[in-house]
């Protein structure tokens, strides 16, 4: 059975996936970047993000953060543990979003940090009392909602000498290919395809700047087959070569 109440460490390694339970992420220490649902928000001390179940995800700290997090186990649960609760904290846990905690709320969590959540009657207990003491939580202002471009981005740098199409990006942002198209060119004034495109072509000039690899290497890395057609869309996108561009860079370190 998976544990209720987890102590976790938090790196600059994104991690971007989603769960079919819903989860409580409490910040204990440093800062943790998250996008959920398109939304972005920082977990900072007497703050937490609540992730609905099946609801993609992606999050990371640059500079480490240390978090408390509430795998909850199901609606089952929620009924038979949480009793006159069980409606406030389903309303809670549908909607997601990053919350502030108050100074006995965050006590709570602090004392919880502190106890043996591997401990499954304290994990229990301490779950059914935090989910409790959240009833009247208000959301915090959130970001404004936007396509989840950190998640989209390692998608795509993940995968970028291979082909990519709108539907894998939509499966990324928990969208359909239509509604992706259709916030693309909302938000960017481009078509998902277009972005990919100009992804792939910045890392290319990155490694030309950062990196020995031969042209045709590079090339391959961001899914063209032909250096003439790399070369070729490296100088519409910047207005440059890429052998002028790694001979720029290599002048400017000199």
């Amino acid at each position: 059975m998976r544990p209720i109440l987890t102590l976790r460490q938090y790196t600059e390694d994104l991690i971007i996936h989603s769960h079919a339970h819903a989860q409580l992420v409490f910040g204990l220490s440093g800062a943790l970047d998250f996008e959920v649902d398109g939304r972005g928000s920082q977990v900072v001390q007497q703050s937490f993000v609540v992730v609905p179940a099946g609801m993609h995800h992606a999050c990371g700290s640059p500079n480490g953060s240390r978090c408390l997090v509430l795998d909850v186990p199901g609606d089952q649960w929620i009924a038979q543990s949480l009793g006159e609760h069980a409606d406030a904290s389903r309303r809670l846990l549908d909607n997601a979003g990053r919350l502030p905690l108050d100074a006995g709320q965050s006590q709570l969590v602090s004392w919880l940090a502190g106890s043996p959540v591997s401990d499954p009657l304290i994990a229990q207990q301490g779950a059914v009392l935090l989910l409790a003491s959240l009833n009247h939580a208000q959301p915090a202002e959130l970001a404004a909602r936007r396509l989840p471009y950190a998640a989209l981005d390692a998608h795509i740098e993940q995968n970028a000498a291979y082909p990519l199409q709108v539907a894998d990006l939509a499966r990324v942002a928990g969208l359909s290919s239509a509604r992706l198209h259709a916030r693309f060119m909302a938000e960017c004034g481009q078509t998902p395809m277009d972005y990919i495109r100009s992804r792939r072509l910045h890392l290319a000039v990155q490694m030309l700047r950062d990196t020995v690899l031969p042209m045709g290497e590079i090339a391959n890395r961001v899914g063209y087959s032909s250096q003439s057609a790399f070369s070729a869309a490296v100088l519409r996108e910047f207005g440059a070569s890429p052998g002028q561009i790694r001979r720029d860079s290599c002048d400017k370190r000199r």
